[in-house]
Parts: C-alpha cells; structure tokens; sequence
C-alpha cells in the first residue's frame, strides 16, 4: 500500500478586504494524496485551486487547518527548506525569464539550487521535452507551448518528488496538448494538477476533487463521478430562433418527466430517467424549429454541473 505524501485537515485560507470584512478562499479542505498519483483539482476560476496550491508549496501560511508533506507540518518554519528540497512548482509558464535565453534560464536555476551534473542533467532534460534545439534562443521568442516546456524543464532540474502544476497546459494547441500529457504521464511522479479543463484532468487524473467557492464539493475517481449520473439519460437540443427558444424553456420546464435542464447557447441539455418518456419529449420538441437532438454519454462536465 503506497503511503500518503500530501495531506490537508481542516484547511482555510481568509483574506483581509480593503473595505474591511473578509473572504474566505479556501474553507475546511480535506484531502489525501498518495505516493505515485496524479491528483486532480477541478474548477472554475476564483474556486481557491491556486491558493491551495501556494499553501502546500509554502508559499503562503493557512489561516486555520493544517497541512502535511510527507509527514512534515507546512505551518513550521523549520520544516520550509527540507519541504521545498522535496517539490517542484510550476505555475503556467510564468517562473522563466523572458529576455534571456532557454539556456540562461536553465544555468542560472541549476546555480540557485545547486544542482550537480547541470549541463549533462539540461541536455538530457530538454532533449526529452524536445526544446534542446531552442536553447540558444531568447524566451521572448518562444511559443507558449515551448515556454511551458522549459518552464517543466526548470522544475525537473531540481528532481522534485512531488509536482504542484497550476493549470500546466492552458491555452495549449491540441498537438502540443497531447505531447505535454504523455509526458506527464511518463514522469512516474506524485503530481497535484490544477485545472478548469475537464478534458485535461479527464486524461491525466485517477482521482478529482471537484473544488468551488473554496469548498471540496467531492473527492473521487472519475469512473465513481461518471457513475453517479448513470440514472439519467442527457439529451443536446439545438434550436437558434430565440424567441422560439424562450417558448420552447417554458414548454420543457413544464413538463414532470424531465429533471433538469440548462440552458446553453445553442439551446439546451436535459435529462430524462427513462427512455419511456421519449415520445412525449419527441411530441413536445416537434411543435419546435428544432436543429439537432442527440443523446450524450456522461463527461466530468455533467458531473462538475450536477454537483455545483
């Protein structure tokens, strides 16, 4: 049995307001990480992801609760240096230096830490993130993707146990997107990954934490959240004419047999317990200049709106 790295009990953050009062960031947060896995922290943006991630690498102390990196509390100053030898922090591609080059960034994080073997370590490092060729040039001039790189490349230098990665792969095209999670997923290390994508945390996470408005809505694996919807059949239906749309929201919310509905765009998603009530929902949407109807399988998006 793997032995749990990262533990949070009772974690809260609050934040003294300008205007006076307060806010709280994160409330009574309690999660379990263990030794090897990829953990996800879902949510959307304000929902405290970053800020948890800032208390367990250090960098900023808990209001109340505490928290543990293999077994050593965060909250004591003692503990700081031997925690941070221990994890790597990577936040976007925002930690490297724009106007010197790949390679300046890379030396010069390799003498802040003191890391033996540096050119050997950097060659091998970003040969296997495939940006060894970009070195010689100056960030500035780097993709987003190619920063992302050399940011993880500046991360692994230092050999971490643990990553803490704040939304990693954001704003990523679809091909540097794939590359980025293989390699994640090669690392073999204990990853804390943050993100507001579903489809990212979908492919990399065994187990997700659903967080909003700095509360742990659930903690679970993906095939348990995909599971607990399995008792609703959710319908996509497309209609543009807008004041047909609004008629159309009256009709369906009038109707018992259909359990919720959300708006979108395009039109809506519902859901039906059973397939006996097609017909009516068929009779009902044909008096409609309806576009598209099509039945969807379940997706963490689902279970991020069910349980908000």
């Amino acid at each position: 049995m793997k032995d749990i790295v990262i533990e949070t009990v009772d974690l809260t953050k609050e934040y003294k307001l300008k205007t006076g009062g307060k806010i709280r960031a994160l409330n009574n947060i309690n999660i379990s990480i263990k030794e090897g896995e990829i953990f996800g922290l879902l949510g959307p943006n304000g929902a405290g992801k970053t800020t948890l991630v800032s208390i367990l690498a250090t960098l900023i102390q808990p209001t109340s609760g505490f928290a543990k990196i293999y077994g050593l509390d965060i909250r004591k100053n003692v503990n700081t240096k031997r925690i941070k030898r221990r994890i790597g922090l990577m936040l976007g591609g925002e930690m490297i230096y724009f106007r010197m080059t790949g390679i300046d960034n890379l030396k010069f994080f390799t003498r802040l830490y003191r890391i033996k073997n540096k050119n050997k370590k950097i060659q091998k490092i970003t040969t296997d993130l495939g940006i060894y060729h970009k070195l010689g040039e100056y960030v500035s001039n780097y993709s987003r993707g190619q920063k992302l790189r050399l940011a993880l490349s500046r991360v692994l230098l230092i050999e971490p146990e643990i990553l803490f990665l704040d939304e990693p792969l954001l704003g990523l095209d679809p091909k540097t997107t794939r590359d980025l999670i293989k390699i994640l997923l090669d690392l073999n290390k204990t990853i804390l990954l943050t993100s507001h994508q579903m489809h990212i945390v979908e492919q990399l996470c065994g187990r997700i934490a659903f967080l909003n408005k700095g509360n742990v809505i659930k903690i679970d694996t993906q095939d348990n959240y995909i599971k607990l919807l399995s008792e609703f059949i959710r319908i996509s239906v497309d209609i543009i004419d807008q004041q047909k749309k609004k008629e159309l929201k009256k009709e369906l919310n009038s109707q018992n047999y259909i359990n919720k509905i959300f708006e979108r765009r395009k039109g809506f998603l519902l859901s039906i317990s059973d397939y006996k009530h097609y017909p009516n929902l068929l009779k009902c949407l044909g008096k409609y200049p309806v576009q598209k109807i099509h039945e969807l399988e379940p997706t963490l998006d689902d279970v991020f709106v069910e349980l908000s």
